[in-house]
């Protein structure tokens, strides 16, 4: 009876496997919407901040480097060790580290005080995104590229509303106003809790399921199938510090070239990050129709000509330039990650947490170089050198083929 038990749950696991639970993946999405746009209040006050303490730019990039670098360490340990041990109320606790650096950076007054807030909000994202995006990849079931990009694009409508929120609500009401923005992650910390459970009842068995099919799919020598990850984490370099430029000194670009208003650079920002999470939307469905590869080419092929553009235009023209290059740059990212789970098999939390702590940690490194640059150079110079940089993407041409191998197995 027990060998006949242990069959039979068996099959039940490779069954589910093949089912895409929508629900969680929703609640993931929401509750990632939640707290990337917690998260983005930080760089949208940034002109508050520079204004009420006098801080120049590499100030405000090392407090990005301070969030990015909290995050970005630990999010590949905090995978690795879910790998190992599942701990699925981690999700809820974490919302607590949120929730206290907004606490905190509507107090804030001194600069070491911002830099703490900074950590604090990093510390939370650790803890968050490679969790949830193992949750992702369990509830998928056949569409992970699908699961991943609805997924991130929750993260990418908190990012876009973050500056919207400082722009109707910050700008008006201040700093303090930050802390009721902290309520927010009380509200994620109960939707999570729930995800939880689901996730130590059946999320497991899906995840144990699909490793297993992946395993059989994949037949890759281990130095090319870590080559390609190498590869995958250059292109998300590239990508995020290019991103970082836009998030974290695209208003002031605004403000100083065109003279516009903190409130009307909000809103092209906005319209920016709008677009990022457009293109997230489209490109996991994309990529698991016409494949990773192809998609990440066009991402690399398609951005560039626009990124040189940008420095050279009118203001007319940079709202639909930058709104191009939001759709096209991000469209690629859900199949980065899910190319690289794929390359390591029973390793999606140390993947998703590579993945997304490689990001944070290079917009973060980003954003303190370019704001040094900024200092020494000027704004503008910054955006004319940033618009090379899609052109390390080209590294995709060593990536290996894993659609061809699939399909020929």
């Amino acid at each position: 009876m027990a060998a006949t038990g242990t069959v039979e749950e068996a099959k039940r696991a490779q069954a589910a496997h093949h089912t895409t639970v929508y629900g969680v993946i929703f609640a993931i999405a929401f509750c990632h919407m939640l707290n990337d746009m917690m998260q983005s209040l930080l760089p949208a006050i940034y002109p508050n901040l520079k204004a009420s303490l006098g801080l120049n730019f590499g100030q405000i990039g090392l407090v990005t480097l301070v969030f990015q670098l909290t995050a970005s360490l630990l999010q590949p340990l905090v995978g690795l060790y879910a790998d190992k041990r599942p701990t699925p109320l981690a999700l809820p606790g974490g919302t607590l580290f949120t929730l206290s650096g907004l606490t905190v950076l509507s107090m804030a007054h001194t600069f070491p005080l911002v830099l703490l807030g900074a950590a604090l909000i990093g510390m939370g994202s650790s803890i968050f995104h490679p969790e949830s995006s193992r949750v992702a990849r369990m509830a998928a079931g056949p569409r992970p590229g699908l699961a991943q990009s609805m997924f991130q694009v929750g993260g990418n409508i908190g990012q876009a509303l973050g500056p919207l929120a400082a722009a109707l609500i910050v700008v008006r009401w201040g700093q303090s106003s930050l802390a009721a923005f902290a309520c927010l992650a009380l509200l994620s910390g109960a939707v999570l809790w729930n995800v939880g459970v689901w996730y130590k009842h059946h999320g497991l068995e899906r995840l144990k399921a699909g490793k297993a099919s992946a395993a059989d799919h994949l037949d890759l020598p281990r130095g090319k199938a870590a080559l390609g990850v190498f590869i995958l984490m250059v292109l998300i370099a590239s990508k995020f510090f290019y991103l970082s430029s836009i998030s974290s000194y695209f208003a002031f670009y605004l403000i100083e070239r065109f003279h516009l208003s903190v409130p009307q650079a909000q809103l092209h920002l906005f319209a920016f990050l709008a677009a990022v999470a457009a293109g997230t939307v489209a490109g996991g469905p994309i990529g698991d129709r016409f494949g990773r590869k192809p998609l990440i080419w066009f991402s690399i092929l398609g951005t560039l000509p626009f990124t040189l553009l940008l420095p050279y235009v009118s203001l007319a023209w940079t709202w639909p330039i930058t709104v191009i290059i939001g759709l096209i740059l991000s469209s690629a990212f859900p199949a980065i990650v899910v190319f690289a789970q794929e390359l390591a098999p029973g390793k999606v939390g140390a993947v998703a947490g590579l993945a997304f702590g490689f990001s944070f940690g290079m917009g973060g490194l980003g954003a303190a170089a370019l704001g040094l640059l900024a200092d020494a150079r000027g704004i503008e110079f910054v955006y004319r050198i940033c618009a090379f940089l899609p052109a390390i993407g080209l590294a995709a041409a060593f990536l290996p083929n894993i659609e061809r191998k699939r399909a020929s197995g």
